[in-house]
């Protein structure tokens, strides 16, 4: 039996073929198109530190309508020959609570990421990692980023030691301030800080965004 490919007809952002894993296609969220997959996953006990896992389904259309209003966080699906395969999401970091937090500096671009279940096809070796890949390149070529920044939950081992064999360095312990607004709530979050600059993927010489100069290439250090 022959699966459709998923919005085919959607134009993607960035798309990206991985070698040795397959084709990437990182879509904008279309909340409610892509609202049976988001609420699947989103309300899934592996997802507890996305903090949704009792939303109904009008809540999370509710949560990633408000999100498509908004300039400054934007919500992705990956798409992965033709199937969904994670949540991705990027925000402002001096926009965020975790500004609080942090020092932002110019060319920061905050993730979150939600990889999708496994399904029928059990464990996935690289699956993460190469879509981890398919992410930080958008992120930083695409976007023309300097440096990604990451705030998983501290007790999220699994996913910092994940983002840390992925090249993040790690960064401080530090505690989300709650926020409680009209339509908004989210509450005080112990989270772990890591960095992944430009240069560490791709190094001095990384490529430009697309339709810029290409970047110049430093001078070796001895």
């Amino acid at each position: 039996m022959t699966t459709e490919p998923y919005a085919p007809a959607r134009e993607a952002v960035h798309e990206e073929e991985v070698d040795g894993f397959g084709t990437v296609r990182v879509l904008p969220v279309d909340p409610r198109a892509d609202l049976d997959v988001i609420h699947r996953w989103v309300t899934q006990e592996r997802a507890c530190f996305w903090g949704m896992t009792g939303f109904t389904r009008e809540q999370v259309l509710e949560t990633y309508l408000l999100l498509d209003s908004l300039d400054t966080h934007h919500a992705f699906l990956a798409v992965k020959d033709g199937e969904p395969a994670a949540l991705f999401q990027t925000y402002e970091p001096e926009a965020d609570r975790v500004s609080e937090c942090y020092e932002v500096e110019p060319g920061d671009i905050g993730v979150h990421l939600l990889i999708g279940p496994a399904g029928d096809t059990g464990a996935r070796p690289g699956w993460s990692s190469r879509l981890l890949t398919a992410f930080t390149t958008y992120a930083l070529i695409g976007l023309d980023r300097r440096r990604v920044v990451v705030e998983p939950d501290a007790r999220n081992a699994k996913a910092i030691s994940r983002l840390v064999r992925q090249g993040f360095e790690p960064g401080p312990e530090i505690v989300l301030p709650e926020i409680d607004l009209p339509g908004v709530y989210l509450p005080e979050k112990r989270a772990r800080l890591a960095f992944l600059s430009r240069e560490a993927v791709f190094g001095a010489g990384s490529p430009a965004a697309p339709g810029a100069p290409a970047a110049p290439r430093a001078s070796p250090v001895e």
